[in-house]
């Protein structure tokens, strides 16, 4: 399955940040993780390093493997308009991550799960694919039999909202209104390197 299952500390001590939620680790040790800790002696990353980073972290972040993320880049550089930016937003536009906004899951994993197990309708139809790219005015709900689940209900409590979203959260049922504005989106990803990757 498209998805990192490994140490999620690890991962957000590399990058330096909570990829994957609150780290403790990461609050305990904000270096990089390896043999010898904090006191290794790191170089100055090159140019290709830092680049490769970025991709790695959107990648992560969205939990998707290298040929769905090539893909996606491919349909961004295609559509009119700047290429980091339409990137971002259809990886925003994903339906794991479409669920996680809304507030649906707690996380993209639990996002991802709940798609995948067919409690999530896209327009009145279940819909079980991850990757399935919502269009502006899509309904998104929890079907009736899965309203009670424990991780849906906690999660909604806690409640999320932005700007590109509608969400009500007696019904479960939100409308993807647009696709959001780069300053909408609150990820910490520098898309113009992963453009300067893919360009060479």
């Amino acid at each position: 399955m498209a998805r990192y299952r490994g140490p999620k500390a690890k991962i957000a001590r590399k990058f330096r940040e909570p990829i994957f939620g609150p780290s403790k680790a990461l609050e305990k040790k904000n270096y990089p993780p390896g043999q010898h800790g904090n006191s290794r002696r790191r170089g100055k990353k090159s140019e290709y390093a830092m680049q490769l980073a970025e991709k790695q972290k959107a990648k992560y972040t969205y939990g998707i493997l290298e040929k769905q993320f090539a893909l996606t880049f491919d349909r961004a550089a295609r559509k009119k308009g700047i290429t980091g930016e339409n990137l971002l937003k259809f990886l925003e536009a994903r339906l794991d991550n479409t669920v996680f906004r809304m507030g649906i899951a707690p996380t993209r994993r639990s996002a991802r799960q709940l798609v995948g197990h067919k409690h999530i309708r896209v327009n009145g139809v279940l819909t079980n694919i991850p990757s399935y790219q919502v269009k502006p005015g899509d309904i998104i709900e929890v079907r009736e039999k899965s309203k009670s689940l424990e991780l849906i209900t906690d999660s909604t409590a806690a409640g999320r909202s932005f700007s590109w979203l509608e969400f009500d959260k007696t019904t479960l049922k939100g409308t993807f209104l647009n696709y959001p504005e780069r300053t909408d989106i609150p990820e910490n990803i520098k898309e113009q390197l992963i453009v300067e990757l893919y360009s060479k």
